[in-house]
């Protein structure tokens, strides 16, 4: 035999490695058994869950954190298709990630036999592409194709269904030449009649905002970005992934706009004459009706997906490409202007309507998640879960540095938050990891606590625990009459005597006068993870709140004293 035969795992394994694949995540099973063999003395570090959703999601926020692209190998049948949550999660937010299912043998495929599912028939909506291996020699390229699609142009999950007769099989490995995508290609640079019309618009705008989101991070414009707010005198608004671009704690940042944002942000909005979107995608969590969305303002994009230009939003001006490589060519272009009856009037808007809540009585979740970024190194990483502690922790935690915010938007997934911080940890051990997951969404994944436990991380896992799908039941409190059905979460475990049984640290915080110095002491213990059960007010409300569908001039700063009118949209 050749010494460059490698069974079809080996190659996997050794084109994952050359192409810089440090570790794994995943769960083995009958089909991926010659990959995980295959794993067993390479240099790759796996690290074993405790369900597949988990490993997607694992990979996810080391992929969000490090800026690598994150690897899940599970086995076929359910296996493969418990991966599918996670890839939907990467998929809305755009994040690199390879997910390498183990399949039946190629001469049952179609046969119905034992755990075989139609991988990449399930995936083919949710994935940048989805591949079913035929041919042994074909895994080497193949799996280098992966990684540049999910890396390149707007990232994305890729899966590689690979039958077991393949991983088993023998074929040569070789380098490849360059390979071509037949019509994939990526715009980077803008032409110059683009640059010019963004430009003049630019230039004639007397209150203009920029709008930052999660493709302004991944293209690392945040240099080019803080130059545009800072010698232009543009204020910033960032979308909930966008957190990180632009310094939350900057005086030209205005926050999340949208149904939960600030309320400066959204009424900055509302008075603008321009709204610069750059890397964010206009969703319905911002833009609500679109055509009732800001009407007194010029809308421009920078987008390198250009399925999203006049997707939501009718635009004045657009350019395709990359965020930071157009904002290059586009800067010298513009006119610095000083805009201070503007600016005057953004920190008016601060000053006249800032976040705020109740610190006396019950404990309220804002008052523990405050305190936390309060307490914790600004440079800590926070992953959360979805909800309304993900929406307090949006408003609260001041995101200043790219990649330290990690949460699920597009897709809203619960149960992201806290194996999203395992990969996390896994990805940059010097970090300090937070996790702000509610008392429902954590319930989902929870089985990953023996994945810290076992690999000793030092995440702080904080449940705001008010014994309700929060959100759900603020939806129908405000739009069905208060009509509570299937939210009310009592039988929750007791999360101490849980921490107890996986053989972590467990600390609980009931009153408001012990919040620093509890979760005082959670931050300095780092011996492995530990959970914080914080039992808050159960019907604390999200605001501000703009209703679905509802304009942003409709945002309620408060709970309404009378009945509301049904939102247009679902939760």
């Amino acid at each position: 035999m050749s010494k460059n035969m490698r069974s079809g795992a080996e190659a996997v394994v050794e084109t994952m490695l050359s192409l810089g694949v440090e570790c794994v995540f995943g769960l083995p099973g009958g089909a991926a058994i010659p990959i995980y063999d295959a794993i067993h003395d390479s240099k790759l570090k796996l690290i074993l869950t405790r369900h597949e959703q988990g490993a997607t999601h694992m990979a996810d926020g080391y992929s969000r954190a490090t800026g690598k692209t994150g690897v899940a190998i599970v086995t076929s049948g359910p296996g493969a298709t418990n991966t599918i949550t996670g890839i939907f999660t990467a998929q809305m937010d755009s994040v690199p990630m390879v997910v390498i299912c183990g399949q039946q043998t190629t001469n049952n495929l179609g046969l119905d036999t034992f755990q075989e599912a139609d991988v990449s028939g399930i995936s083919y909506p949710i994935v940048k592409h989805s591949y079913l291996v035929n041919k042994i020699e074909d895994l080497p390229r193949i799996v280098k194709e992966a990684f540049y699609l999910a890396e390149s142009g707007r990232p994305g999950p890729v899966v590689i269904d690979i039958p077991k007769n393949i991983s088993s099989g023998f074929c040569e490995l070789k380098e490849e030449e360059n390979f071509d995508i037949p019509g994939y290609k990526v715009k980077h640079t803008a032409d110059e009649k683009s640059l010019l019309d963004f430009a003049q618009i630019m230039n004639e705008s007397e209150r203009p905002v920029l709008l930052v989101g999660h493709g302004a991070l991944i293209s690392k414009a945040e240099k080019e970005i803080a130059i545009l707010a800072r010698d232009y005198n543009i204020p910033v608004t960032n979308t909930l992934l966008g957190k990180g671009v632009f310094p939350e704690t900057d005086d030209l940042s205005l926050g999340m706009p949208g149904m939960h944002g600030t309320a400066y942000a959204n009424k900055a909005l509302c008075e603008a004459d321009l709204i610069i979107s750059i890397g964010s995608r206009w969703d319905d969590r911002i833009s609500g009706t679109p055509e009732a969305f800001c009407v007194n303002a010029k809308k421009i994009q920078i987008d390198i997906d250009k399925c999203e230009i006049n997707k939501t939003i009718q635009l004045d001006a657009y350019i395709h490409g990359d965020a930071r490589t157009v904002l290059e060519e586009l800067i010298p272009k513009l006119e610095k202007k000083d805009r201070k009856s503007w600016l005057k009037n953004i920190e008016r808007l601060k000053r006249d309507f800032p976040l705020n809540y109740k610190k006396e009585g019950k404990l309220r979740a804002q008052h523990v998640i405050d305190e936390m970024y309060n307490l914790a190194r600004k440079d800590a990483i926070y992953a959360t879960d979805v909800g309304q502690h993900q929406m307090w922790a949006a408003q609260f935690v001041k995101t200043d540095n790219p990649r330290t915010w990690l949460s699920s938007g597009g897709a809203g997934t619960m149960g992201y938050g806290f194996p999203a911080a395992i990969g996390a940890q896994i990805g940059k051990p010097k970090s300090q990891v937070i996790a702000i997951v509610g008392d429902g969404g954590f319930q989902m994944t929870l089985c990953e606590l023996s994945t810290a436990v076992i690999n000793k991380l030092p995440i702080k896992i904080l449940v705001i625990n008010n014994k309700y799908l929060g959100m759900v039941r603020q939806w129908q409190e405000l739009f069905y009459d208060n009509r509570l059905s299937g939210v009310d979460l009592e039988g929750n475990p007791d999360l101490l005597k849980l921490a107890g049984a996986y053989g972590l640290k467990g600390f609980r915080i009931k009153r408001s006068s012990d919040v620093r110095k509890i979760l005082s002491e959670a931050l300095d213990y780092n011996d492995g993870p530990c959970i914080i059960d914080a039992e808050v007010e159960k019907s604390d409300n999200v605001f501000p709140m703009v209703p679905a569908g509802a304009p942003l001039e409709d945002m309620l700063l408060e709970r309404p004293k009378n009945k509301m009118a049904k939102p247009k949209g679902s939760t």
